[in-house]
């Protein structure tokens, strides 16, 4: 399975994956120009970890600030998660958000409403 490492910009997020621990970090700003031909890598390797054995998933987020089409990509991933977290597979993700960002907690927590799987929201000082 191929692993991403792609660095972030000013209007995309650093994307890391590792199949061994299911663990998929995103951190910084998300406003790409092409949204879904930027995250088609990540959505496949979601779909393709998902499909492969039973390894759990963690996902580890630190999103400053994302734009309609970067919500609506979250979105389809964390319906895949909980998709398989139904299914009975070890699914967790822990969103950390700098405390002096109000609004991405709001979203944290929208997107906390629709899954069952456990989900973590972590204040952090950026000072």
């Amino acid at each position: 399975m191929n692993e991403l490492n792609i660095i972030a910009t000013n209007s995309t997020p650093m994307i890391r994956t590792d199949s061994t621990s299911g663990t998929l970090q995103l951190a910084g700003d998300s406003y790409p120009e092409h949204a879904f031909e930027f995250f088609a890598p990540l959505m496949a390797w979601v779909k393709q970890h998902l499909a492969q054995g039973d390894a759990p998933l963690r996902l580890e987020l630190a999103l400053l600030y994302l734009n309609t089409s970067s919500v609506r990509i979250l979105m389809d991933i964390l319906d895949q998660a909980e998709e398989a977290f139904q299914a009975g597979r070890d699914v967790s993700l822990t969103w950390r958000y700098d405390s002096d960002n109000e609004r991405v907690a709001e979203l944290a927590e929208e997107f906390r409403e629709d899954c069952t799987f456990p989900f973590t929201i972590e204040a952090c000082e950026t000072r």
